[in-house]
């Protein structure tokens, strides 16, 4: 399937299936697996045999659609998620414990960032976040003895920063760790970290990759080109026999292709259950067979509404990175000259009062807490999913107060436009 162009893999990559077996990824809605002999289990249990005994920890229809996944980013081994946010903790705590240090754009979703700076300092995990465009003298600055990974979100969700992987790659390598990029807004068909340097994806597949807000989930997907080995004393729980895992080592059995994502299975699965419903998993499948063709429509209505915006005397200012002259124009030619994604942010003159009369006012689009599916959407972040965060907080974030972020969805957007223009007329 590697050779495969993304389009093909997006239908095809994960599942072939044998003569007279289902075309599509069969749901295997059970908990458990029955097998002839304690022998047989216990092989699984000891990780010397391949195989399903708990859904909690693994099951086919996920792991299907995770090889999916990790096909469409090139890389080296991959695993589903409960949760976007699951799968950005597992990916830190994968490698981090107590006492250890993160260095993070400053610049990425409110949830993520409460996820760092309040529910994982208080497992002792500190981190340091930099201004993503900061320079390479600053970013350098920011590692401690104790940093043990780096991360950042190739869009920013919702400042729509464009992450300079090969930057913070630079960075993340200069000083022994991996770079773990978020890369839900471009997707695979938008944009591959692993080719700027990045060594560990993450996606909350809730969004594009689902695309009809059907399921919530995530996904971690691993390039195996970090080589942990180097940096035994950095990364013990890879490179030293695990006590509670019959004193395996994860390096050693199974590779640097597979020792972060197993490690992740079999111990933060199995410890904290974050797994998702094999339903969940197909309905994720079904979207992800028209990622290809989705995106490029996102994209376009995107830009299109991004350019009526701009000349509209009610808006104050708009943020497209595809929209030449946006601040983040450069870079995302760089890393996504095909297309970056379909949201796009703005303010309204009169500030926020402004801006809630005109989300008031919208018959097509919806108010949700949701982004980046096929309907259009619109929220304003700093009273809902940035709320937590104060005006330092949001500044650094790149969220101003009259901030208001359109998922522009794949309707004709003439429509759109119609709708934003008859809002933007009660104001």
């Amino acid at each position: 399937m590697s050779n495969y162009k993304k389009g093909t893999n997006c239908l095809h990559a994960g599942y072939v299936p044998e003569s007279g077996e289902p075309r599509n990824i069969p749901i295997v809605q059970s908990t458990t697996f029955r097998y002839g002999t304690s022998e047989a289990m216990g092989a699984l249990f000891d990780l010397e045999a391949e195989g399903y005994f708990y859904t909690r920890l693994q099951n086919p229809t996920s792991d299907r659609v995770a090889a999916k996944i990790c096909a469409l980013e090139g890389g080296a081994a991959a695993m589903l998620t409960s949760s976007g946010q699951a799968a950005n903790f597992f990916a830190i705590f994968n490698i981090c414990s107590a006492g250890d240090h993160v260095v993070a754009s400053a610049a990425i979703y409110g949830g993520t960032f409460n996820l760092f700076s309040v529910t994982m300092r208080r497992m002792g995990i500190q981190f340091t976040f930099v201004d993503p465009n900061c320079s390479e003298e600053e970013l350098n600055a920011a590692f401690q003895p104790n940093t043990k990974a780096m991360f950042g979100e190739t869009i920013a969700n919702p400042a729509l920063t464009v992450l300079d992987i090969e930057k913070f790659a630079r960075a993340a390598h200069a000083h022994g760790v991996p770079l773990i990029v978020d890369n839900t807004f471009p997707t695979p068909i938008n944009c591959r970290p692993f080719q700027w340097g990045a060594d560990i994806v993450t996606h909350s597949t809730t969004k594009y990759m689902d695309g009809h807000a059907n399921q919530v989930g995530g996904a971690i997907v691993d390039s195996g080109s970090f080589d942990w080995t180097k940096y035994p004393d950095k990364y013990p729980g890879l490179c030293t026999p695990d006590d509670s895992y019959h004193g395996v080592t994860y390096t050693e059995r199974f590779g640097l292709g597979g020792a972060f994502i197993t490690k992740a299975t079999v111990q933060l699965m199995r410890d904290f259950g974050s797994t998702p419903a094999p339903m969940n998993a197909y309905f994720l499948n079904v979207g992800l067979e028209t990622l290809h063709l989705r995106m490029p429509q996102h994209c376009a209505n995107a830009l299109a509404v991004a350019k009526f915006l701009k000349g509209h005397d009610k808006v104050a200012w708009v943020t497209c990175p595809s929209l030449e002259g946006d601040k983040n124009y450069d870079l995302a030619q760089k890393y996504m000259p095909n297309g970056t994604c379909g949201v796009v942010t703005f303010g309204v003159k009169g500030g926020r009062k402004a801006a809630e009369t005109f989300m008031a006012g919208l018959k097509l689009a919806s108010i949700a807490t949701h982004v980046a599916d096929a309907k259009t959407c619109v929220l304003h972040p700093a009273s809902s999913t940035h709320r937590q965060m104060s005006d330092a907080e949001l500044e650094a974030a790149g969220v101003s107060p009259d901030l208001v972020r359109l998922s522009v969805g794949i309707e004709d957007p003439a429509d759109i436009i119609a709708d934003l223009t008859q809002a933007l007329e009660n104001v």
